[in-house]
């Protein structure tokens, strides 16, 4: 018997025009297409080629239209000021439409980019959609990033115009970002015509330069613009992510395709009807936060969280729970370094009976592997489904997920379940040929891409040939390493680069990882590959542990040591593990797995621009010193 999941995956791959031309008739169209899928400039496939539209208009001014316009499109909840507001659409289409109207007057028009450097506030959505409704393209940039980090992409992108805020609030710090902006726009080559200012109290910005305008200000004098029609393969935002080479990639997206794809994945993987809430605990500075808390909610005519605090710490580890009991939730999409954070502080999940989650239906995780015991513990303490799913930067939303909204499948941890519709995900080997079922290879999907994944890279088409499509013709690769089995069902089993050589054996330190998480001790965990005159390369571990351990660290070293011998074999050569109070992390949750394997290594490196706490690295250099590594980093000190 095939399944509602079975027949969409099977049409999808086999008539991608006709599955997607169907799919595009919930958007609205200024003008319809002449033509679903265009494929002749392979690699670069373009989807609803002549069609108009405006991104803006179908996630705003289209439900106001509808008689909708009373409903709570943004719910703001920032602890870390003690705020919280709602937004209508009504509210939210009349802030849009003064912003884009004030930018219009200084000269953006369609084509033209906006970046945005912005907090965790309603703002930064107004400010992408105003973007949008006047047909121009937005880049957003991680607030508080590092000044020489933002001159790059200001000088790649080319703004007319910055909007940005007098501050942003992380924990307990308050960081002033107006210092940073200027001094990025005085480091790049490329000036921005304005900088339109949000003042917050917490830190209020001086406006000395020229061109400095306070965004309260302009809104209020604004004349309101209408959205502009665009075409449908016309591009929506820039983002940046980090480039191997130290040059950012700026992953384009356009409007059509992105439109489709993330309203089908609203009703299809996320199983989210309008008017419901559903929470993307991100950034919008992420890709996450454009597709899941600005774009897919509002489309769908759903309700939208902005959140200003973090999972543990504003006030405690308790958050989530407030949140979801307080606004009545359907969903919540996060990262599992959140949940880890949170089982780290409350193992137990004492918090947890304080709320009230009636209505609470799925918990998503995606944006770094979930391992089986997180998945384990969260499945059991919220009794819901707990879905892990993987996508990436590049592909603006899941390439495997258990989709909800077509057919639930049975969870088996450490899987994101099946491919999504549209899809066509494979395991390859080293000579490109497909591997059987369960054997570990390169994970690619064939093309054509579906609607929503990236378009190019901005102003760099050979550079998106080299890094996504020469290895493996006609597939895009991924730089995933897993397998599918004989199920159907995909696992990720690390970044290609996170295989390990172990005296010729290739083995994945996700795999080791997922090991030492199964241990009742240990809250998390990463392991590296440190180079080894005889081996090559040895894996080495670092845990974090639970509140309220108090075993000796070295038992609990010797225990995860046994456990790795015991699930995955000798031939690992796991021997050595230190205990660590943090892990090194980017903003949004992912651990810096290669800036530890460079310390460990004596090899220089260079501070990642989205690392949340620097200061973390000379922790994990004195751990690595107690262990016999980072050597030359000792010698350097003394």
């Amino acid at each position: 018997m095939t399944n509602a999941y079975q027949q969409a995956y099977e049409k999808s791959l086999k008539d991608p025009e006709g599955f997607w031309g169907e799919a595009a008739k919930e958007i609205h169209w200024y003008k319809t297409w002449d033509k679903v899928l265009d494929d002749s400039k392979k690699p670069f496939y373009r989807w609803f080629v002549g069609a108009e539209t405006n991104t803006c208009y179908n996630a705003v001014d289209r439900h106001v239209e509808q008689g909708r316009g009373a409903q709570t499109a943004i719910i703001y909840d920032s602890p870390v000021t003690s705020t919280k507001r709602k937004i209508s659409y009504d509210e939210l289409k009349d802030q849009v439409s003064r912003l884009a109207g004030a930018m219009a007057a200084l000269g953006v028009a369609k084509g033209d980019r906006v970046l945005l450097y912005m907090p965790m506030v309603p703002e930064a959505v107004v400010g992408m959609l105003a973007v949008a409704r006047l047909g121009a393209i937005h880049s957003v940039v991680f607030g508080g990033f590092a000044p020489a980090e933002l001159a790059t992409r200001i000088n790649d992108a080319k703004p007319k115009v910055i909007l940005s805020a007098s501050c942003g609030i992380e924990g307990s710090r308050v960081i002033a970002y107006k210092p940073m902006l200027d001094e990025a726009i005085a480091l790049s080559e490329h000036k921005p015509g304005h900088t339109i200012m949000l003042q917050r109290p917490q830190s209020v910005a001086v406006m000395d330069k020229a061109g400095d305008l306070d965004w309260t200000e302009v809104c209020a004098k604004a004349k309101p613009a209408d959205c502009v029609p665009v075409l449908a393969t016309d591009p929506l935002y820039i983002l940046y992510t980090s480039g191997t080479t130290g040059q950012p990639k700026g992953v384009v997206r356009d409007n059509g395709g992105h439109m489709v794809a993330l309203m089908w994945s609203m009703k299809y993987v996320y199983d989210i009807k309008p008017g419901e809430v559903f929470w993307a605990a991100s950034d919008v500075g992420w890709v996450v936060g454009h597709s899941y808390i600005c774009y897919a909610p509002l489309l769908n005519g759903s309700t939208t969280v902005v959140y200003e605090g973090k999972p543990v710490g504003t006030p405690d580890a308790g958050a989530f729970w407030r949140m979801i009991s307080e606004y009545k939730m359907a969903s919540l999409f996060t990262a599992p370094t959140a949940f880890r954070a949170i089982k780290r502080e409350d193992p137990n999940g004492e918090l947890l009976k304080k709320y009230d989650l009636t209505g609470f239906r799925a918990l998503f995780l995606a944006g770094e592997r979930s391992d089986p015991d997180t998945i384990n513990w969260a499945r059991e303490k919220l009794k819901v489904p707990v879905v892990d799913h993987w996508w990436q930067t590049e592909t603006g939303w899941a390439i495997a997920a258990n989709c909800l909204g077509l057919h639930e499948f049975p969870i088996k941890p450490g899987s994101p379940t099946k491919p999504v519709p549209g899809w066509g995900l494979e395991v390859l080997d080293e000579g490109h040929q497909p591997c059987e079922a369960g054997k570990v290879g390169s994970l690619v999907v064939r093309l054509p891409l579906p609607p929503g994944a990236l378009l190019t890279l901005w102003n760099a088409d050979q550079r998106c040939i080299d890094s996504y499509y020469s290895e493996f013709p006609g597939c895009y690769k991924t730089a995933d390493a897993g397998m599918i089995d004989e199920d159907g069902y995909a696992y990720i089993m690390s970044r290609t680069d996170d295989i390990i050589n172990v005296a010729g054996h290739r083995l994945s330190t996700g795999g080791m990882e997922e090991v030492l998480a199964s241990h009742p001790d240990v809250a998390e965990c990463a392991v590296i590959g440190v180079a080894d005159q005889l081996k090559g390369q040895l894996p080495l571990g670092f845990i974090c542990l639970k509140a309220g351990v108090t075993k000796p660290h070295d038992q609990v070293i010797a225990e995860v040591v046994k456990l790795v011998r015991e699930k995955i074999g000798p031939v690992a050569a796991f021997k050595t593990c230190t205990v660590v109070n943090r892990l090194p992390k980017t903003r949004s949750g992912k651990i810096l797995r290669g800036t530890m394997q460079k310390i460990a290594d004596n090899q220089d490196f260079k501070m990642p621009a989205t690392i949340d706490d620097p200061s973390i690295l000379d922790e994990i250099g004195e751990s690595l010193e107690s262990v016999g590594y980072a050597k030359a980093r000792k010698e350097a000190v003394e």
